[in-house]
């Protein structure tokens, strides 16, 4: 059965919180990568920051459905998500657009779990975690990749 460690990067492309949004951009690219681990001074993984993230800072905002009754407003949406969307539009480091809360896979998640993870969650990044370190990345590129070996 493969499983995550089968088909993780380990030459992990990490970076800090602090990082300036321009230099991510040109991180990625250069690296022809869509995502990295976020990680703190002691390599610990604190978030991810893909593709996606940046490019959500040149979106429209979204504003929340309302409804007025009388002379108050009721939200059909969460009006908190509009604030975020806000805050990630003016963010100028990596920790202003980075998922904060990031979805991991241990070493033995199986390849059908990890697929299905992402495939979900809509995930271009997941990190791979041994023993609560970061050991590797899994990126879509290492699916099909290993789609295609398995299918020779």
């Amino acid at each position: 059965m493969t499983t995550a460690k089968d088909i993780m990067t380990r030459e992990i492309v990490s970076v800090t919180a602090d990082l300036p949004v321009e230099k991510l951009a040109t991180l990625l690219l250069e690296k022809k990568i869509s995502g990295a681990p976020v990680v703190d001074d002691e390599g610990r993984l604190i978030g991810v920051v893909t593709e996606s993230d940046l490019i959500d800072q040149t979106k429209n905002i979204h504003i929340p459905t309302a409804v007025a009754i009388l002379d108050s407003f009721l939200f059909l949406e969460n009006p908190n998500k509009m604030d975020e969307e806000i805050k990630k539009m003016a963010g100028r480091k990596v920790w202003d657009i980075c998922a904060k809360k990031p979805t991991v896979v241990q070493e033995d998640t199986p390849l059908s779990d990890v697929a299905t993870i992402m495939a979900e969650k809509k995930l271009h990044t997941l990190p791979v975690m041994a023993e609560k370190r970061l050991v590797g990345v899994i990126g879509k590129t290492d699916i099909i990749r290993t789609l295609i070996r398995e299918n020779k």
